[in-house]
């Protein structure tokens, strides 16, 4: 009898939109390093990959968690040490919080779908900005909803525009994505702005959903909390231990629902969909309150060395011919901009800079710029010796890639 013909089991749609560069282009990278190359990894914002360690005290709660059996399913919502914490964390950075509205999750990306997943569906619009972080698109993607992306302005450091924000306003707007300080570009955010985008929010009554995960890592000392020029707003916040704490593989993160009794209900759809999953990393979820009410000392020394790591980034790919980059005010991310030939992309001159170099950046339409505009994001977080040398290597190949030689 012949073999009979298979055909592919086919998946759903929302999986053909569900895209997310910074893992993706890895696929690339590992082509290269097949190839008999070296990769340096400037792709995802890691701090141990590149020799950060996560604070002692934090590892010994994890320790002390697990060997007093604290290894079985935790509320779904979080225990509560870890939610009394968090909401002191807010209440001290201006906005008051309770422990019953926040929820303890697996890392801010957790959050961040628990949150969308509850406020919007097919028909929806949620307020994206560009750059943006691509969770973002990827989970708005996969529950139907549609992104409004509004423009940041690198003339101005990245910062938002208000204007346009508002002028993308429609009845079917149901929530606000703000990231300060940003991820991809490094940006801190003005009080002015950050006003501004408050009052959008509480003026047109959909939340404001604050990405705070770089706060402690903004190079002149951690940033006040969005929320704090109107505690009454419709605010979400999202944070974790991954960044400003060094343990991005413990997926210990939270999100803090503002005391407007508006969000009462989006509350109760949050944690309906938390009881859905169970909970979260039970263990690590022990470390929250000793990060948040304990030792920080390992924040000022680190910010010292993103500082310098930034300055270097910003002078050294400022001094390369077709490239300009805005200056970092925060946590370990530039965005510089190339310029292209036309007909070439971002993506071209990523991959071509990964296949003859090594250097593994992500192109900045990753994030949602235009292809032909020549961003591409770098993290900065390898020493200054070793950032030095890449900066050279992203220098001559970027000069033989505009004359046409590196294409």
């Amino acid at each position: 009898m012949p073999p009979r013909a298979i055909s592919a089991i086919p998946v759903a749609n929302r999986v053909r939109g569900f895209v997310y560069a910074i893992r993706n282009i890895v696929a690339e990278a590992r082509k290269v390093e097949a190839a008999g190359r070296k990769v340096q990894y400037l792709n995802i914002g890691d701090p141990v990959v590149f020799g950060f360690h996560t604070p002692a005290h934090l590892v010994e709660a994890v320790e002390r968690a697990m060997r007093d059996g604290q290894n079985g399913y935790a509320p779904s919502a979080g225990i509560l040490p870890a939610r009394e914490a968090v909401a002191g964390e807010c209440a001290r950075r201006g906005m008051p919080m309770t422990a019953d509205r926040v929820v303890i999750t697996s890392g801010t990306s957790e959050g961040i779908e628990l949150a969308l997943t509850a406020l919007a569906g097919p028909g929806d619009d949620v307020l994206v900005p560009v750059p943006t972080y691509p969770l973002y698109t990827a989970v708005l993607s996969k529950i139907g909803a549609r992104c409004a992306f509004y423009r940041t302005d690198p003339a101005r450091g990245w910062l938002p525009d208000v204007d346009h924000v508002r002028s993308l306003i429609t009845p079917a707007t149901r929530a606000l994505v703000v990231i300060d300080p940003n991820n991809p570009t490094g940006a801190t955010y003005s009080a002015e702005v950050r006003r501004a985008l408050l009052d959008l929010a509480d003026e047109h009554n959909f939340p404001l959903l604050a990405d705070e995960v770089y706060a402690d890592l903004a190079f002149d000392g951690p940033v006040r909390a969005l929320a704090e020029a109107n505690p009454d707003a419709p605010v979400i916040t999202f944070s974790s231990l991954s960044k400003a704490y060094l343990a991005p593989g413990w997926r210990a993160g939270w999100l803090a629902v503002g005391r407007s009794d508006r969000l009462d209900d989006v509350l109760a759809g949050i944690k309906k969909l938390a009881d859905g999953r169970l909970c979260s990393n039970g263990p690590m979820a022990h470390a929250i309150a000793p990060a948040l009410l304990g030792d920080r000392s390992h924040q000022a020394a680190f910010r010292r060395a993103l500082r310098e790591r930034a300055d270097l980034t910003h002078s050294r790919l400022n001094a390369i011919e077709g490239i300009t980059s805005v200056m970092p005010s925060a946590a370990f991310y530039a965005m510089p901009r190339v310029t292209l030939p036309p007909g070439v992309t971002d993506e071209d001159y990523v991959l071509s800079l990964l296949r003859a170099t090594g250097v593994l950046c992500v192109y900045g339409s990753g994030f949602g710029t235009d292809p032909a505009d020549g961003f591409f994001r770098v993290v900065f977080l390898a020493p200054p010796v070793e950032l030095a040398g890449i900066y050279d290597v992203i220098a001559e190949f970027t000069r033989n890639f505009l004359a046409g030689r590196g294409r």
